[in-house]
């Protein structure tokens, strides 16, 4: 058998009751549930921007190249233009011609080298008005031998144009084209005036064709790329960081960029006047943020291309909004494609930190608020310590001045697993009365229920044999008490150990006291669950002898109770405890208590318990499954056949079995005293002679027994008289007689 059941409704009513009591976990609470939500939040609205950020990049990047797509047609298309003026086409055909006739090495005709100069001359003229209008800066006309014949630059003439081969080549096969910008081999204004070489230029090339159609040259048209072809690109730029470069096939950037100035700072460029990003910038990833301090370790030669460079080079289009690394090494987002057609890369890119600081400052909001909460939270917490303590302290002042409310405090009697008794009495009616204190330490919203029930419970119960509660409250410090009559007499428990084993007719008379107390209780619908001889106490009251006081009904259970979120657990003093308690404990009813009674009678009437165990799994095997033996046969002393029949039919194992009710076995106890008188003349004997030795005892001590939760009021010490039988030695079962308290699942012994 395993005592095990899972509880869900238990488990609720414990979280709730901590979550009422523990004020200071709602704070993280509220910061675990924030940080979710924020976190979800945070999820969606990033990927809100980065929809969006992905459309703006590449809706700007396919603005920027249909523009650019387009000024490079008309470059082309201007080029073309004069490519097919009859007089161009003339005045190249005789340029060529002249420029083929060979002279002599004996006769030396100076006329043809005459007709190219008026040839040129001619040409000039021709091309000067375009040139202006076009927005080009000069012309070079490469004959299908790819040397030059004609230029605005003389030093060009006569010079091999093989370098620049990609592009003219498509020329001479009667395509018109346009190169991506370069660094001129000659000397040429720069865009500040300065002559000097290495200025950015490009050509737009254009197939000149003679009579017959057939490619006879190429005239090619400079263009100052810095101008046109830069602007275009930088005609759309997203906030401050954002802006649309270009670049070849090697990566190299044609185009100029918005940060020059800081590329100068960060040593990418030369300080010099006329330094410029275009032509000079390669597309390499430096490794790390070159912006905040990070130089690579190894020549930017050797470095690799940026992501967005290698992947437009092998002519991929594409966006990235989730971040990479630019030239610079700042992180980036951006959307690139290939041109294929004029061997270009184009990129739209914006620093990444700017794309998304609408993100970052939400994420700092929330930041913020968290710390607020956690801030909160350990402000609550440290309050509630704080606030705790100082409870406690005026607590413990409270019951240090030995008043609490209308009672008065004199001297402490007992303590329990749930309080401290005080002897006190009513500041007004001055009658002694028990004041049971909640422990201080024990102040929780269980404790309190449990305190509030006990006290509910046993103000229904009004037989003289059930202790009285007079008064319950709390005071202004927190300090939960209920008052009780207060009970000078000795519990049953201490009677035994003190005095042996009682006559029958004495134990008689107090089961049968018992009895009636747990009828009334059981006829309202209570089951005690707790009945044990530490709970029940002989007293002398208004002259009466051993009147019988049942105690201690914090454990008491409806039994129609619906809720069994306080009874599903292990409840009870193993000693006493019935079979069903140990087995289904949320389904004992009265006859459990009767088991109970007759386990106490058995007590009282040889000194042992029932059983005897080293272990609680012993202990309750032997409840479970084990015959006890008879009384007489204990002591081998003989007791009556009704008295013993009594006795051994509380203890059977089956509830069926046992009497049915408190009454049935009052009867059969009426039946047994036949046999064993006990008379008042008996009872105020034996008290007149411990009576005198009980209360010095209880006053010298001040500690009575208060029973497994602290409802027991009193205790008799050490008395003279000789017990009336001699107690037997001490049995294994030291512990056993402690009431458990809802043991959880996975403490309770296997059986």
């Amino acid at each position: 058998m395993t005592f095990g059941r899972t509880s869900i409704g238990r488990s609720v009513a414990r979280t709730g009751q901590f979550l009422k009591r523990e004020l200071w976990i709602w704070p993280i609470v509220a910061v675990i549930v924030l940080a979710i939500v924020g976190y979800g939040i945070n999820l969606s609205i990033k990927s809100t921007m980065e929809e969006s950020l992905k459309s703006q990049l590449q809706t700007l990047l396919q603005v920027e190249s249909s523009m650019l797509e387009k000024w490079l047609r008309i470059q082309e298309g201007n080029a073309q233009s004069l490519a097919n003026s009859p007089k161009i086409r003339t005045n190249v055909e005789q340029l060529i011609s002249a420029s083929s006739t060979k002279v002599g090495a004996e006769e030396i005709e100076m006329q043809p080298a005459l007709d190219a100069a008026k040839i040129r001359t001619l040409l000039e003229h021709d091309i000067s008005p375009s040139i202006s209008s076009a927005g080009f800066t000069g012309y070079v006309i490469v004959d299908k031998q790819q040397v030059v014949i004609a230029s605005s630059n003389m030093e060009l003439l006569g010079q091999s144009a093989s370098q620049y081969e990609d592009y003219l080549s498509q020329a001479l096969e009667g395509k018109a084209t346009i190169s991506a910008p370069f660094a001129s081999a000659v000397m040429m204004k720069d865009s500040s005036g300065r002559v000097r070489t290495g200025v950015p230029t490009m050509f737009a090339c254009a197939p000149i064709r003679d009579q017959n159609l057939q490619v006879i040259a190429v005239l090619a048209m400079r263009i100052r790329p810095e101008r046109e072809f830069t602007q275009i690109l930088q005609m759309a730029q997203i906030g401050k960081t954002g802006q649309t470069i270009a670049f070849d096939k090697t990566g190299l950037l044609v185009s100029n960029t918005r940060f020059d100035e800081e590329l100068i700072l960060l040593g990418l460029l030369p300080d010099l006047e006329y330094s410029q990003s275009i032509l000079t910038i390669s597309m390499r990833d430096p490794g790390g943020n070159m912006a905040q301090g990070f130089r690579p370790k190894v020549r930017r030669a050797e470095l690799p291309l940026t992501q967005m460079a290698a992947s437009a080079i092998a002519g991929n289009s594409g966006v990235n909004v989730s971040g990479y690394r630019d030239f610079r090494g700042v992180p980036v987002v951006g959307a690139w494609t290939w041109l294929p057609e004029y061997q270009l890369g184009v990129a739209t890119e914006m620093d990444y930190a700017e794309a998304f600081r609408p993100l970052t400052i939400l994420r700092w909001a929330f930041f913020s608020l968290f710390g607020l909460l956690i801030l909160s939270s350990i402000a609550i917490f440290l309050f509630t310590l704080s606030i705790a303590r100082l409870q406690r302290e005026a607590q413990k002042a409270a019951v240090e001045a030995r008043q609490l409310g209308q009672y008065h405090l004199e001297n402490r009697i007992g303590a329990g697993a749930m309080g401290v008794v005080y002897k006190g009495h009513h500041a007004m009616l001055r009658r002694p009365t028990a004041i049971k204190l909640l422990n201080i330490e024990n102040v929780t919203e269980a404790a309190i229920a449990r305190f509030e029930r006990e006290v509910q419970i046993t103000c229904k119960l009004t037989h003289p044999s059930t202790i009285a509660i007079y008064d319950y409250g709390r005071t202004p410090e927190g300090v939960f008490y209920y008052a009780m009559e207060y009970l000078d007499g000795i519990d049953l428990q201490k009677l035994v150990d003190k005095y042996g084993p009682q006559p029958p007719g004495r134990v008689i008379y107090i089961l049968k006291q018992m009895c009636g107390s747990l009828y009334e209780a059981h006829s309202l619908g209570l089951v005690h669950r707790d009945i044990k001889p530490a709970n029940v106490m002989i007293n002398r009251r208004g002259g009466e002898p051993d009147v019988v006081k049942v105690l201690d009904f914090g454990l008491v259970k409806a039994i129609d109770e619906q809720d069994q979120a306080r009874s599903a657990g292990l409840s009870g003093t193993p000693l006493y405890m019935s079979p069903e308690a140990i087995q289904t404990p949320d389904l004992v009813d009265a006859c459990s208590d009767l088991y109970a009674i007759g386990a106490v009678g058995y007590y009282l009437l040889t000194g042992q318990t029932v059983f005897t165990a080293t272990t609680l799994v012993e202990l309750c095997q032997q409840h479970v499954a084990s015959v006890p033996a008879l009384p007489s046969q204990r002591l081998g002393v003989t007791f009556s056949p009704e008295l013993e029949c009594a006795l051994m039919a509380c203890l059977e194992k089956s509830r069926a079995k046992r009497p049915q009710t408190a009454r049935d076995l009052l009867t059969m106890l009426n039946r047994a005293a036949v046999g064993y008188p006990w008379s008042l003349d008996d009872a105020d004997v034996w008290w007149g002679r411990h009576e005198r030795s009980l209360l010095s005892a209880a006053n010298a001590t001040g500690t009575p027994n208060l029973g497994s939760s602290g409802a027991s009021l009193a205790e008799s010490s050490r008395g003279t008289a000789a017990p009336t039988m001699q107690p037997t030695p001490p049995t294994s079962t030291s512990g056993f007689d402690r009431t458990i308290h809802h043991q959880p699942d996975d403490q309770r012994p296997s059986v």
